[in-house]
């Protein structure tokens, strides 16, 4: 039962809206509770203990920290903490070791793993890391109440993709039992159709090409594999960035706001910058309790120091930010899951990063200007466009492969000699996709420049409003990459 399907939204959706309605203050809380959980069983069953048992550990965990003093609560922290992140590395990363193991020995010395892995625990089991460290470091007082931290592991419209949320931002919305008002029930229903939009239209109708090619990659070369990453690319951030428009605006519904993840990423003019309009509660993430906590170790802080003294404050930055990156990317390609690709791709932003960073006096001094920064812009739209043909690729080979075959056989004449139509879209599908890119792009834009859509629209008279309301529904209806031709797309991201 993905956001996106009709079971979802037709029926799931607006039975726990009425139950939720129909029910007091107090219960309004447990209807989402038992409604979490109900989505949780329908896609994973049993593997639901794994999202029981991480609550648990939360919840006594935190209750434990206030308790402990001294070197007894760094123990208790990591006995808690090592207990999220141990099974998550044990369902996630267990057959990994196992096959790489076996392929340096030569031999089966290990017997191959294979478990299941419940979707969403890469996400929920960050949530349970962020809220256990921030009781450590004395943000906020431990939970006392099991159900709001219940609520807060598994809240079903973030538990499968993210939005990654921090306790303290989080609760008292979830836990408040506010009824659903107008205003919000109007402004999570835009949210939602728009988020359709991106993703029927645009992200599941680029996927026919995207997957034939990836599929048979030993038979195509050149400017295919180009657009192919390119396409990939805009797919998944309309996938992604749409199925956070749906999860953002069901949430909004209940009048619980969830943070956004992504800022216009591609009009960023470095790696840097991507990363910070990309994703940003998984950034945000890595940044507060990996980036930060290294920056200030001793070994790092010991480095900056005798480096200063020895080569000077630049080459003394430049140490203190491999260090930092270094552990930061390497989680984050890890935490996508156990392929060699994965890591590859946090390697790859690693070392993009450094050299940004290394080169970042002479970019602040010599490279300004609006022609400087459509030339940064392109420059980052190849460093994307690489990064995702990796990422996309089933394994590191076929990534490599790929990239070579780039270098065969380059034409421009590919655009238009009819070798793309040869990939299962049409002229139609082509034009389709880039439309309606184009207006996502447009629409973004404006409200990121602060205009808000929802205000805007109670301007014009009832008949102009539920005019462009209905353009929306029947835009997805008639252009959606559904019925004959087109397969079901599951969710991207939630395997990860």
């Amino acid at each position: 039962m993905g956001y996106h399907e009709p079971i979802f939204l037709g029926v799931f959706l607006p039975v726990v809206m009425l139950l939720y309605q129909l029910c007091t203050k107090k219960l309004r809380p447990w209807i989402l509770l038992l409604a979490s959980y109900v989505f949780f069983w329908s896609f994973s069953r049993y593997l639901v203990c794994y999202l029981i048992g991480a609550t648990i550990v939360v919840y006594v965990g935190g209750l434990l920290l206030e308790k402990a003093k001294g070197n007894r609560k760094k123990w208790v922290l990591g006995c808690s903490t090592g207990m999220l992140i141990g099974v998550l590395g044990i369902l996630k990363y267990s057959g990994f070791v196992t096959e790489n193991v076996n392929a340096l020995a030569g031999d089966t010395l290990l017997p191959p793993i294979k478990l299941m892995v419940p979707i969403g625990i890469s996400f929920y089991t960050l949530q349970g890391v962020a809220y256990l460290v921030d009781v450590y470091w004395e943000k906020y007082k431990p939970e006392l109440h099991f159900g709001k931290i219940a609520l807060y592991m598994g809240f079903f419209p973030h538990v499968l993709e993210g939005p990654i949320c921090l306790y303290d931002n989080h609760v008292k919305e979830l836990w408040s039992g506010e009824p659903i008002n107008g205003e919000n029930l109007k402004r999570g229903i835009m949210r939602i159709t728009w988020g359709l939009l991106k993703k029927m239209i645009i992200a599941d109708r680029l996927y026919i090409l995207v997957s034939k090619v990836y599929d048979n990659y030993r038979t195509y070369s050149g400017l295919v594999i180009v657009v192919a990453a390119i396409c990939y690319t805009v797919q998944l951030y309309m996938e992604f960035s749409g199925c956070m428009d749906i999860v953002i605006g069901t949430a909004k519904i209940f009048g619980v706001t969830l943070p956004e993840n992504f800022r216009l990423p591609f009009v960023s003019k470095n790696a840097g910058e991507f990363w910070r309009r990309w994703h940003i509660t998984l950034g945000t993430w890595f940044k507060t309790y990996i980036f930060y906590p290294v920056s200030i170790s001793k070994p790092v802080k010991k480095w900056n120091k005798f480096a200063t003294k020895k080569f000077g404050k630049y080459v003394a930055k430049l140490g203190v930010s491999a260090a930092t990156l270094f552990p930061v990317w390497l989680c984050n390609g890890i935490w996508h899951g156990a392929q060699w690709g994965y890591i590859f791709y946090g390697m790859y932003y690693f070392v993009i990063l450094l050299v940004e960073a290394a080169l970042e006096p002479i970019v602040k001094k010599k490279c300004v200007g609006p022609v400087w920064d459509g030339i940064r812009m392109a420059k980052t739209w190849v460093i994307i466009f690489t990064g995702e043909l990796f990422f996309r690729a089933e394994r590191l080979s076929v990534g490599l492969s790929m990239f070579g075959s780039i270098f065969k056989g380059f034409t421009l004449q590919t655009l238009w000699d009819g070798s793309l139509l040869a990939l299962g879209l049409s002229i139609p599908d082509f034009l389709c996709a880039f439309a309606f890119t184009i207006l996502v792009a447009v629409m973004e834009h404006k409200k990121e420049a602060g205009l808000d859509y929802y205000e805007k629209l109670q301007e014009y008279r009832t008949p102009v409003r539920w005019g462009i309301y209905y353009a929306f529904i029947f835009a997805i209806i008639i252009f959606g990459a559904y019925g004959t031709g087109y397969q079901k797309v599951d969710l991207i991201y939630a395997q990860f």
